[in-house]
């Protein structure tokens, strides 16, 4: 892709992701249009009500970019390593895993900090996502896309039935877990975004330095150790990154699906296969996705509002049907 369609298509994503910036600050129960909300960003003395509104909405936006970005890179990552162009941390069961350790912590364990959450999430969604791998990679062939695609949605369905089973006696866990499953970025807070941020800096910081081995990993593992490419710490790497990003995103915004399933594929259609180009866009297509989706949620769902979670499952369930169908679920 030549340097000029690049700068290209960075400078119009970020304008379409600055678009969503701006709405995000005016929409919502008070609607504030777009002219007076850049005049409240560049002069803002916090005493109108506007103001005030518009300074509130502020940590959830910041959020709502981030976990885009990070589920979005986690994605591309998974779908890199498995080499499964259904690899995603829904498909695959990670949500899930960390959502029942999450359960489990808030239920036996009485968490219920930011921090907390995170270290449960982590731990759940690297278990999880071990325990995929491991029976996607039995039997003749290894990890084939197919089998790792099915043993993840087993294991999801097996895990959602005992996280029902933990919450349905417990009546105050029941009601800490309804709100954060459905998947939402309403209840950021800087101290949420300060406690995940570290998280998300290492793993996409991992992600973008690994780009090159995994394009290299991609040309075929024989070719990626005769570039001197060790194929085994690159998937470890790619792993535990994808891993990172989405248990510190799910700790706080909940189990939000899909959007590490789409937006690979639609970078993939418009940058190409290149990794090192692939995943900074899949960050910012991320963060677009997600963002998008949240105002949606507040303009269909006015005067009250619609998580983003169940927005980007409208959107995903199509696309995951149509690239399942083009794919015939073979490898990448």
């Amino acid at each position: 892709m030549k340097y000029s369609k690049i700068l290209a298509l960075l400078i119009g994503s970020l304008l379409i992701l600055t678009l969503c910036i701006l709405a995000s600050l005016a929409f919502g129960a008070r609607f504030i249009s777009f002219n007076e909300v850049i005049s409240i960003l560049l002069n803002s003395s916090k005493e109108s009500l506007n103001e005030i509104v518009v300074y509130e909405r502020i940590p959830r936006t910041v959020f709502g970019i981030l976990a885009g970005a990070a589920l979005g890179v986690s994605g591309a990552l998974m779908q890199s390593v498995t080499r499964n162009p259904i690899a995603d941390p829904s498909i695959l069961g990670v949500n899930t895993g960390a959502s029942l350790f999450v359960v489990s912590g808030i239920t036996f364990f009485n968490i219920g900090t930011a921090n907390q959450y995170i270290w449960f999430a982590l731990v759940g969604a690297a278990v999880t996502s071990i325990f995929v791998y491991s029976i996607g990679s039995m039997g003749h062939g290894g990890a084939t896309p197919i089998k790792l695609a099915l043993a993840g949605a087993a294991i999801s369905a097996a895990l959602s039935s005992i996280v029902s089973a933990i919450i349905l006696p417990n009546a105050k866990a029941m009601h800490a877990f309804r709100f954060w499953q459905v998947g939402s970025i309403s209840g950021a807070t800087w101290e949420g975004i300060w406690t995940v941020l570290p998280f998300l800096f290492v793993g996409l910081l991992a992600g973008v330095l690994i780009s090159p081995a995994l394009d290299a990993l991609a040309m075929g593992e024989d070719i990626a150790k005769g570039l001197g490419v060790r194929t085994g710490v690159v998937r470890i790497v790619a792993w535990v990154a994808g891993v990172m990003l989405c248990g510190a995103t799910t700790a706080l915004a909940g189990p939000i699906g899909f959007i590490g399933l789409m937006i690979p594929h639609i970078m993939r259609m418009i940058c190409g296969p290149n990794l090192k180009l692939m995943i900074p866009m899949s960050a910012i297509g991320g963060g677009i996705l997600l963002t998008l989706s949240d105002v949606l949620g507040r303009i269909i769902g006015s005067p009250s509002e619609l998580e983003a979670g169940i927005v980007t499952a409208f959107i995903g369930a199509p696309i995951l049907i149509i690239i399942a169908m083009r794919a015939k679920v073979r490898a990448l």
